[in-house]
Parts: structure tokens; C-alpha cells; sequence
């Protein structure tokens, strides 16, 4: 179904029969993707006494308690609760779901003991374009960027002049496909984090990362209108449904 949509001051042309779907979802068991050095989700039927509920059980529903955290078991998008003492929450703070998103995808360089993506890299993908999401892909881009176990890997990160870079251009939605933006063990700096939400200046309460997405390599570079789909958790933190929709020219 072609739609035109106004966008602030743009008509844009979209085909919602056609979404394309960029997160990772929530599943049981050890086939989950995963960092932070937790254990894997969990879906099971609740159990009362000795009856377990479930239809497969002789119960007449399926009652399925989940246990799981959003930072470590799939996509989510993370407003900036997540580093301050003060709570906010994603529910509160994201209030608009439909923005202009430009795709790129980068291959990380080598910094020190690391792999980084700088500035320099995102100044070359974004050009003079200005959006207010940046959807990150990483390359090598395998499948199993979907059930990777990411502890004490040293995932590729975005440097503190890239996330500079991105906040000067006016992204306020940041979705990367690794599990954070950050270095996995940065003894607790988090720079890209705090440099994204200006924490020692005016906090952009109203911007968001999304981390742990999927970019199907089908998925050409450019500009999308992105749908940013999210759990109503009253929390830090959700598990999100981010989708993308080609603008049709």
C-alpha cells in the first residue's frame, strides 16, 4: 500500500506492505544474542502448586512468565536514565515514533587494542545530509550478529568524536547494530553515552539509542522513514521494534 505522508515540511511516499524490520528479537534459551555476562532470557509457563499452565500441560491458556533485561537480551532503545541517578523514563521521553533516517554502513578501524568507528568515517557517510536518526551498520555483516554471545568480545564502538560529530549534526536518535556505543569495559566513562546526551551541559532528555539492532544486508544504504516502535516499560530502558520504510522517489 503506497501512502503519502506529511512530514514536517515534506510530502513523502512510502509502501507500507513493504516494512523492513531491523531488530533482534527476545527468544529462550542460549540461541539468544547476548552481552554484559548474564545468563539467556527465559520463557516458561508459570507454575501454580504442581500445574504448570500451559495448553500443551492440560491447562486451557498458555501463561508464560519472561525473565530478561533489556540491555543484554535483544534490541532496545535506552533514553538517558540509563547513566544518571535521576530516573527517566523511555515511555515518558520518547513521545514522537516516525523520523527521516539515513542507513549507512561502515567498517570499523583499528585504534590501539580496539575497533572504532570516528568521526571521520561518519563525516564521509553522512555527506551534507542532515537527519534525525542515523541507523549504524557495522561490517563484517553476518547473521550472527543474532545470537552472538558478546561478553569478553571488545565489540567495535563509536568513538567520542563520532558521537560529537552525530549530536552537532542534529541526531537525536542513534541506532547501532553492536551492543553499545560504548567500549565494553571502559572502566565505567561511558563517553559516547554521555557525549550523545550532553550530560555536563543541558540534557537532551528527548534523544535515544537503540542498541543491538540487525541490518539485513538487503537493506541498501539511504534515506528511510523509520517507525521507532518501543514496549511502554516505565523504565530506563525497553525492548524495541525499529522499522524502516524506503521512501519511494
Amino acid at each position: 500500500m503506497i501512502a503519502t505522508i506529511q512530514y514536517k515540511s515534506k510530502r513523502l511516499k512510502v509502501d507500507l506492505s513493504k516494512p523492513l524490520d531491523i531488530s533482534i528479537p527476545i527468544r529462550h534459551g542460549a540461541k539468544n544474542v547476548n552481552a554484559w555476562y548474564i545468563g539467556p532470557p527465559k520463557i516458561a509457563p508459570e507454575k501454580f502448586d504442581d500445574d504448570i499452565v500451559s495448553v500443551k500441560e492440560g491447562a486451557s491458556v498458555n501463561f508464560n512468565t519472561i525473565t530478561f533485561n533489556p540491555h543484554s537480551h535483544g534490541t532496545h532503545t535506552e533514553t538517558v536514565g540509563h547513566i544518571v541517578e535521576e530516573k527517566h523514563s523511555i515511555n515518558k521521553a520518547l513521545k514522537q515514533y516516525f523520523f527521516l533516517a539515513e542507513v549507512v554502513t561502515v567498517a570499523p578501524e583499528k585504534f590501539m587494542k580496539d575497533i572504532v568507528i570516528s568521526a571521520k568515517q561518519l563525516k564521509f557517510a553522512l555527506g551534507n545530509k542532515v537527519r534525525e536518526a542515523i541507523v549504524i551498520r557495522t561490517l563484517p555483516n553476518q547473521k550472527d550478529k543474532k545470537t552472538m554471545q558478546y561478553s569478553n568480545t571488545n565489540w567495535p564502538y563509536l568513538k567520542e568524536d563520532a558521537i560529537e560529530y552525530l549530536v552537532k549534526k542534529g541526531v537525536k536518535h542513534l541506532l547501532f547494530d553492536q551492543p553499545s556505543v560504548d567500549r565494553e569495559k571502559d572502566g565505567g566513562e561511558l563517553k559516547g553515552h554521555n557525549a550523545f546526551w550532553q550530560t555536563s551541559e543541558s540534557i537532551r532528555t528527548d534523544a535515544t539509542i537503540t542498541e543491538f539492532i540487525y541490518v539485513s544486508n538487503k537493506i541498501e544504504d539511504g534515506t528511510y522513514l523509520l517507525n521507532l516502535q518501543i514496549a511502554p516499560f516505565e523504565n530506563d530502558a525497553t525492548p524495541s521494534k525499529p522499522i524502516l520504510y524506503k521512501i519511494i522517489e
